[in-house]
């Protein structure tokens, strides 16, 4: 059989049946080849794993009979799409979400093979793929979206209760108090701001479109300010400590992006630590290893220790992914990932491992020196 869109399925009716089954076997998609009379004439187990029904019993009979499928308004998917009547340009059908009369969810793939070119289909091949993984993803979109209604709310509420209170009762507070009540709303607005930047650097990153604008900047002033911020926010100066060994190489970086991954390290350890914090400057190779990894450019390098029970070495390749987090805890499972995201879009590296005597530390890399001028050097060496 000449087959016009290709040489898919060509010559599978003069194909031994065992050979096509184990082909078929093979594959993690359920496979249904239908003839030209509408008419179910082969099935893999896979399909009636995924259909959860013994359908290769029905081989034979009309498909409508075999495998009725259903869409979410109601009708017979095989009289909606009807290959055998689709004009001849038609190739296939795109991935459509259907439900069996059992009520199984299956994802549903079709093509359509003619003999020849503006022939009546001669094949219709459906790949049908399981719907749970399809399920787990809502699942996890309706978890992320309870979860940042519960993040958004609690500022919020902060926020609107200290300024409630703040305009109708405002001779009765001292200028201290009112001072107090300002700083606390401005550090909820400031929760708010991140979060849905957070969310805006998540679209960004998916599309390909973060990036970074560098100029030398000084990690000590970044490091200060955000002492300053934890005080303001009620944590103490003393948990928090911070080394810096010197020198450490001219840093060109983005002071925003920085500052950001920063407050993400942060924040992780205190929400998911214990004990003190550790904020440690000094300068490496962007490896971290002294170039043994493959990397030996100069690099400064920061880490973010602390106290608490560290990171299991089964997670630390997925605590990275976008919205992981912990069993039983409750947050986006945004910070690690835009971490991620920004120093590699530095040029770095990042890894999270536990200290030598427990608690878990992350580090990162960012490249020394003006990313500009390297370039125009090596092509002035590229030219000479």
């Amino acid at each position: 059989m000449n087959v016009a869109d290709g040489v898919a399925l060509a010559g599978v009716h003069q194909t031994p049946a065992d050979v096509v089954r184990a082909i078929s076997s093979t594959i993690p998609d359920g496979l249904l080849v239908l003839d030209g009379s509408r008419r179910l004439v082969f099935v893999n187990r896979r399909a009636e794993e995924i259909l959860q029904s013994p359908i290769s019993g029905s081989l034979g009979l009309p498909i409508e009979e075999a495998v009725p499928l259903w869409d979410s308004d109601g009708r017979l998917w095989w009289d909606v799409a009807n290959p055998w009547r689709q004009l001849h340009t038609v190739k296939g059908h795109r991935e459509k979400l259907l439900w069996t009369g059992s009520g199984v969810e299956v994802l549903a793939t079709a093509r359509y093979l003619r003999p020849e070119p503006r022939q009546p289909v001669e094949r219709v091949v459906v790949a049908l793929r399981d719907a749970l993984a399809r399920q787990r993803a809502e699942r996890d979109h309706a978890a992320l979206i309870s979860t940042l209604a519960h993040e958004l709310r609690s500022p919020l509420t902060s926020v609107k209760g200290f300024s409630s209170t703040l305009l109708r009762r405002w001779d009765r507070f001292t200028d201290e108090q009112k001072r107090l009540i300002i700083e606390t709303i401005e550090a909820d607005a400031d929760r708010v701001t991140r979060l849905v930047s957070d969310l805006l650097d998540v679209s960004r990153i998916e599309a390909g479109r973060m990036q970074v604008r560098r100029r030398e900047i000084f990690l000590d002033p970044l490091i200060a300010r955000h002492l300053r911020r934890l005080t303001g926010l009620g944590i103490p100066e003393s948990r928090i400590e911070v080394e810096v060994n010197r020198p450490i190489p001219d840093c060109w970086a983005d002071p925003d992006r920085i500052d950001q991954i920063l407050i993400n390290l942060v924040d992780n350890a205190l929400t998911h630590g214990a004990g003190q914090i550790r904020v440690r400057v000094t300068s490496g190779t962007v490896d971290m290893v002294d170039g043994a990894d493959g990397d030996a450019r100069p690099a400064c390098i920061v880490s973010v220790a602390d106290e608490g029970q560290g990171i299991p070495e089964r997670l630390r390749a997925v605590i990275f992914t976008r919205f992981w987090h912990g069993p039983g805890q409750r947050n986006t499972g945004l910070g690690l990932y835009i971490v991620k995201a920004l120093v590699e879009a530095h040029g770095g590296r990042v890894r999270a491992t536990n200290g030598p005597v427990g608690g878990a530390v992350f580090t990162f890399s960012i490249p020394a020196g003006d990313p500009a001028l390297a370039l125009s050097e090596a092509a002035a060496l590229s030219v000479g």
